[in-house]
């Protein structure tokens, strides 16, 4: 990555303006300023007056063989029909430091309706934010009508702040001039225009991404009033792309985390998702916590580490479990990290119930009943993965079975692989001393062996971690005295 970004310095070097796009000089350096643009000053009057950088193909290197063929078929049709039609977002970003973008977004002045006419495989979403959904497959193309401020809207187009400046409903409709300006990062404020290939750059989103930087575009407060999930943007793009956010874009973070508690939990749920499943959820895990904003997220296991410091170490060895299965392309599910960030708020709370005598077993499972609901009031966790955290849980009660049915039960179960993956990671952490390494490793050695060595050393004198034996219990019989005394069974 850093190869590329020299080489994007030196583009930017022999930087070169469009005639009829806009008025342009350079600077001290060499680099290609906008005439009329005052650095670092975003206002709407900015949005009206500035003019646009254009980097020529030849200067910004993006190919396009490296943008998908179906976002390119969306993007020729919409020019084809006379529209102004451009790739923008994180995928112009990521073209440029040699990342292979996952999602590719499309921008262009045709309105909802008007994009649905052109494609037939066509899906209008969303009332806050009205969309365009290209269906190929199961591959999704978003294609967003430029946006515009509120205030220059006219008609049946609206817009709407609630009473905390956030933005509850965005639907007015502008150009790609108006619409830079309702983007979050500059590095994300970039346009790949389809009609002559050029990049372009009303913000100084080239010269940041050069310098791996995130500026928050507009006044900074105010811009995370209207969405406060810009903060988590914000620490996600960090940790992915190791980009420093701006002093101007980070300190607001601080006193405004609060306001993530007025976001839908679902919403929520997608951007932690994105957060520790981007490959870098240890990064992502350190600046929630530098922000001090786990606690709105996860208010239970941010109250268990503050107690804890044991209870860190343990989440942040499943969270470099996760970074190295994505990493290598290995299946990892949601399930196991949010049982990590909730397994100390559940297991604390399991002697509530077994000094009252009730099982181990069916405590957890009761206290799991308890802090899902608590958690569902912050970030909502689909029930596929409730119950598999459940599982998770449920079965760290019996890795102690070493012997006999019981133990079999396990290593048939379904979730037994996750289950005993958490275990290890438990046992690394250092919970529970001796015990829990003792258990991994026997649950270790017992995967090596032949179904025919597994039935033997769970049937053939094995005992579990009590010293109980696993063997075949018998059941002792009722005496006739009382079989005779019991009238219902006479």
């Amino acid at each position: 990555m850093l190869k590329w970004i020299k080489s994007l310095k030196n583009k930017g070097r022999t930087s070169r303006g469009n005639a009829d796009k806009g008025d342009f000089r350079k600077d001290s350096s060499g680099h290609l300023r906008s005439a009329s643009s005052k650095a670092r000053k975003f206002s709407k009057d900015n949005s009206v007056t500035n003019k646009a950088v254009i980097l020529s193909r030849s200067q910004h290197g993006i190919s396009r063989k490296k943008i998908d063929t179906h976002a390119l078929k969306v993007l020729y049709r919409l020019h084809k029909a006379g529209y102004h039609a451009c790739l923008v977002g994180g995928a112009v970003r990521d073209l440029l430091l040699g990342i292979t973008p996952k999602d590719f977004d499309v921008a262009t002045d045709a309105t909802p309706e008007q994009v649905n006419k052109l494609f037939r495989n066509c899906r209008l979403i969303g009332r806050r934010f009205r969309l365009a959904h290209i269906h190929f497959g199961r591959q999704i193309i978003e294609v967003a009508t430029f946006r515009a401020e509120h205030e220059n809207h006219s008609g049946d187009q609206s817009g709407h702040l609630d009473e905390t400046g956030r933005i509850v409903r965005d639907n007015v409709f502008g150009e790609l001039a108006d619409d830079v300006w309702r983007r979050d990062f500059t590095a994300n404020a970039l346009y790949y225009d389809i009609a002559d290939f050029s990049v372009i750059d009303f913000v100084g989103g080239y010269e940041d991404i050069k310098n791996q930087r995130l500026h928050l575009i507009g006044d900074v407060e105010t811009r995370y009033r209207e969405d406060p999930v810009r903060m988590l943007r914000a620490i996600r793009f960090s940790a992915k792309l190791d980009f420093e956010i701006d002093e101007a874009s980070r300190e607001p973070i601080y006193a405004l985390g609060y306001l993530l508690q007025d976001i839908p939990p679902a919403r929520l749920y997608e951007e932690v998702l994105k957060l520790f499943h981007s490959g870098h959820a240890v990064r992502s895990f350190e600046l929630l916590q530098e922000f001090d904003v786990l606690k709105y997220l996860f208010p239970e296991a941010a109250k268990s580490i503050a107690k804890d410091d044991s209870i860190e170490r343990m989440l942040l060895i499943a969270m470099r479990n996760t970074d190295d299965r994505i990493r290598k392309d290995l299946r990892v599910t949601p399930a196991f990290l949010l049982a990590a960030l909730l397994w100390h708020p559940v297991n604390s709370r399991v002697g509530e119930y077994t000094d009252k005598g009730m099982p181990h077993s069916v405590a957890i499972q009761k206290v799991a009943t308890r802090i899902l609901s608590q958690q569902a009031g912050s970030v909502s966790i689909p029930k596929r993965f409730s119950s598999m955290m459940r599982d998770i849980w449920g079965l760290q009660t019996r890795f102690h079975y070493r012997a006999g049915k019981r133990a079999l039960a396990v290593l048939e179960h379904e979730k037994f692989r996750a289950a005993y993956d958490f275990l290890c990671i438990r046992a690394k952490a250092g919970e529970d001393g001796d015990a829990l390494k003792q258990d991994c490793q026997w649950w270790t050695d017992i995967q090596e062996k032949t179904p025919e060595e597994q039935r033997n050393m769970l049937f053939s004198g094995g005992q579990n971690r009590s010293g109980k034996s696993g063997g075949k219990r018998t059941r002792r019989r009722r005496s006739s005295s009382k079989k005779k005394s019991n009238p219902a069974q006479s």
